[in-house]
């Protein structure tokens, strides 16, 4: 025999506050697949081929050992790659390249536009990757590869973000990896100003970073206060990336 049922049962607790649910293991992209796009791959493209200008133009009227060593040309070669490969995925209706390393290449964009136009475009001797000792004149080969370097292409990038990208893909925890290229450049200019003639010079290609002139302790607090300075840039635009509206309902 079966014990008898008893009349008053408890009561059970009340679950406190709404369900919880469970994160979706399956990505959007697994249910809606992204489609072709070819007028994002075309302002893409040209966003690439105008990096790869700019760079070219500077190859044709400097070294290139001094031309490849500057922050802004590795910028947009990095850029003129990212762009490239973007394009043809948005044409092709592929996924896009991972937020960390488009991120990347609208951080160092943006880094290599800020740095010049606040604190190069007015030093005196004027800045030049040439080693020009005047002011680059306008509209002439040197002046416009500046521009197209510290000012299109950065303008692009951030176009192309703000207008085609959708929004909430960059996050905190990918700023740690995108502060390694900028310490690795530093390390990589007191290395090679120390292998080159004191006279040289082209020894040391900016001018905060000169460390024949401020010394090594000013050079690095320099190069704290940019790092500092990087950071807080990259913050600022993952802020915007999760506060923006997303331009597109698709992945592009």
């Amino acid at each position: 025999m079966t014990a008898p049922i008893p009349r008053d049962l408890p009561d059970l607790p009340a679950v406190p506050g709404p369900p919880l649910l469970l994160p979706n293991p399956v990505p959007a992209t697994a249910v809606v697949a992204p489609v072709r796009r070819p007028m994002v791959g075309l302002f893409r493209l040209l966003t690439a081929l105008t990096a790869a200008g700019g760079v070219a133009l500077e190859l044709l009227l400097g070294t290139p050992a001094r031309t490849l060593s500057y922050f802004s040309v590795q910028a947009n070669i990095l850029l003129a790659v990212v762009m490239f490969l973007s394009a043809s995925r948005a044409g092709q209706a592929r996924r896009p390249l991972p937020s960390a390393v488009t991120g990347a290449a609208l951080l160092y964009a943006l880094v290599a536009a800020l740095v010049y136009h606040l604190l190069l475009a007015h030093t005196t001797p004027p800045f030049s990757m040439t080693g020009a000792t005047t002011t680059p004149e306008r509209w002439h080969a040197q002046w416009a590869a500046l521009q197209i370097l510290h000012t299109v292409t950065p303008t692009a990038a951030l176009l192309d973000w703000l207008l085609l990208t959708p929004a909430a893909r960059l996050h905190l925890r990918q700023t740690a990896a995108w502060l390694l290229y900028p310490l690795a450049y530093l390390a990589f200019t007191l290395t090679r100003a120390a292998f080159l003639a004191p006279s040289d010079p082209s020894r040391y290609l900016y001018p905060f970073l000169d460390a024949a002139t401020h010394g090594y302790r000013s050079t690095l607090a320099n190069a704290l206060l940019l790092g500092l300075g990087i950071r807080a840039l990259a913050v600022l635009l993952i802020a915007l990336d999760h506060t923006r509206p997303t331009p597109v309902r698709r992945r592009v």
